[in-house]
C-alpha cells in the first residue's frame, strides 16, 4: 500500500547508513517502511547511480550485506519490468524522481511440476516521492511500469531483504512462469564491463 509521505531528506549515502543501523531483530516490515517514510532520500544525491539505457531499466546496486540490499533502478520513459516476485523476501519502494504504476497479480492454479499458472491482476497504484510503498508479501507478484503518458524518466530505490540473485518471471500470455537470474547494470556507481547502455 503507498502511503503519503513527510519526512527529512538525507543523501543517500547517509540514508543507507541508517538503513544499516537497524538491528537485524527489528528489520521488520514495519520498522523499515517506517524509516522510509521519515527519511527520503535527495534527487540529486542519486546521479552516481543513475544509468539510463533506451533498451531496458537499469539495476543499480548502492550496498549490499547479509541482511539487505539496496538499488537504484532507472526506467526510460514507456519502459516497464516482466511480471515478477521477489523469491519471498520484503521489498521496499519509492521514487524520488518521477512516478511509477504498480500492478499487482495474484497467482491461481501453479503447477510447479509443468511450470504452469494462471495470474489474475488486482491491486493498482502509483509510486512517487510522497508515496513509498512495501510489496504485500499475501501477494508479492507484481509489475512496474513507467508509462508513456507520465512523459518523464523514473528512478525508484528498492530494498530488498535479504537479497537474491534470481526471480520467478510470469508469462502471463502463455500461463506459464520460469526462474531468471538477475544482474546489476551498475555496482557501487561503476558500470559492470559486461553492460552496454544504448
Amino acid at each position: 500500500m503507498a502511503q503519503s509521505v513527510a519526512t527529512e531528506k538525507l543523501k543517500i549515502e547517509d540514508w543507507v547508513k541508517g538503513l544499516a543501523a537497524i538491528p537485524e531483530s527489528e528489520f521488520s516490515l514495519q520498522n523499515v517502511q517506517d524509516y522510509v517514510i521519515r527519511h527520503a532520500v535527495r534527487p540529486e544525491s542519486l546521479a552516481k547511480y543513475c544509468f539510463f539505457s533506451r533498451g531496458n531499466y537499469t539495476r543499480n546496486l548502492v550496498f549490499r550485506n547479509t541482511l539487505f540490499e539496496c538499488m537504484t533502478l532507472c526506467w526510460d520513459i514507456g519502459q516497464h519490468s516482466r511480471i515478477h516476485n521477489h523469491r519471498g523476501q520484503n521489498c521496499w519502494m519509492s521514487a524520488p524522481i518521477g512516478r511509477l504504476r504498480i500492478q499487482n497479480y495474484r497467482v491461481d492454479d501453479r503447477d510447479a511440476a509443468k511450470g504452469t499458472c494462471r495470474i489474475v491482476p488486482t491491486e493498482l497504484y502509483d509510486l512517487d516521492a510522497a508515496h513509498p510503498t512495501y510489496v504485500n508479501p499475501m501477494e508479492p507478484v507484481h509489475e512496474v511500469m513507467n508509462l508513456a503518458e507520465f512523459n518523464e524518466r523514473a528512478v525508484s530505490i528498492h530494498i530488498y531483504s535479504k537479497p537474491f540473485d534470481s526471480c520467478e518471471v510470469y508469462y502471463r500470455d502463455k500461463g506459464a512462469y520460469a526462474d531468471v537470474p538477475l544482474f546489476f547494470t551498475s555496482e557501487y556507481g561503476k558500470l559492470n564491463l559486461s553492460e552496454k547502455l544504448l
